[in-house]
């Protein structure tokens, strides 16, 4: 790798770590902070960190993973940073979506953080984020965003979660909000189910203002908006009583959220052709899930 952006890199991949860290805090927080309910009986979940690695020396990074908790039945926080030389179909990819230069110097850097939780009560949304840092010798990026996904919908609880992705946006540039929003609804349709996963959020990739210190603060400012957007959201719904009927609705949309991440993701896509650690990449599927 040349020298182009090292501290811009290391930032990034601080940055991401320290996001890791807040949250995998106040995601065990949330489990000591059940006391009532149908999973009050269970011992408050804690993550297991683990270490993931790319093919030959690409880098890796560290898949932290708690599983049946009071409140979360699986939710993974994955931070990476790797390194190579793209394979010929990621490089068509990226050619396509008009990085320069990919056919003469493949060679690539990328750090980020990934989240899917996936609750114990049917009535706690299920959500994802992620956000990144993408370099080439010819250019660099950032991506992400942050999306809701219940499988019972509060529509308070979908006010709450857009309206914090909406300051983030707003504090950066009037259009931001408008434009991801619609980003995130157009990606995350599932096409051959004529649906959304979800009620949305925001949806960004791509982004190089030519600005890379106001980029990053942008990236910063939307891992910072959420925790603010989903702890609310989940306090409210963790012990709610529940109906085999909504854990039978929750199985079912779990199925249509395996469906997305296997077939349409990009993340997903890039991380198995690039070599990754495939139990980090698939750290998104829910531990259980149904099908009619």
């Amino acid at each position: 790798m040349t020298e182009e952006f090292q501290e811009e890199k290391v930032q990034a991949s601080g940055w991401f770590r320290s996001l890791r860290d807040q949250i995998v805090a106040a995601f065990e927080g949330l489990e000591d902070g059940l006391q009532a309910g149908s999973f009050a009986h269970l011992p408050p979940g804690r993550f297991a960190i683990s270490q993931t690695h790319r093919e030959g020396d690409g880098g890796g990074g560290e898949m932290a993973v708690m599983r049946g908790g009071r409140v979360f039945e699986k939710v993974g926080v994955n931070i990476s940073t790797v390194h190579g030389a793209l394979g010929e179909k990621a490089q068509r990819a990226m050619a396509a979506r008009g990085v320069p230069g990919m056919a003469e110097d493949p060679r690539f850097w990328a750090s980020g953080i990934s989240l899917v939780a996936h609750m114990q009560n049917p009535h706690a949304p299920a959500v994802h984020m992620n956000t990144r840092m993408f370099w080439t010798p010819h250019a660099w990026w950032f991506g992400g965003g942050a999306d809701l996904n219940p499988c019972l919908e509060y529509p308070e609880d979908t006010a709450h979660f857009h309206a914090a992705m909406q300051v983030a946006c707003d504090a950066h540039a009037p259009d931001y909000y408008a434009r991801f929003k619609a980003w995130a609804d157009e990606y995350f349709f599932v096409t051959h189910r004529g649906r959304a996963r979800g009620v949305g959020g925001i949806f960004y990739d791509d982004l190089n203002t030519g600005d890379w210190a106001a980029d990053f603060a942008f990236t910063q400012d939307v891992g910072r908006a959420f925790l603010p957007a989903y702890l609310p959201p989940v306090e409210r719904r963790r012990d709610t009583a529940w109906t085999e009927a909504d854990k039978d609705a929750q199985l079912v949309h779990r199925g249509l959220y395996a469906e997305y991440n296997l077939v349409y993701d990009r993340g997903t896509k890039f991380g198995l052709e690039t070599g990754h650690d495939a139990n980090a990449v698939l750290m998104s599927l829910p531990p259980m899930a149904k099908w009619v």
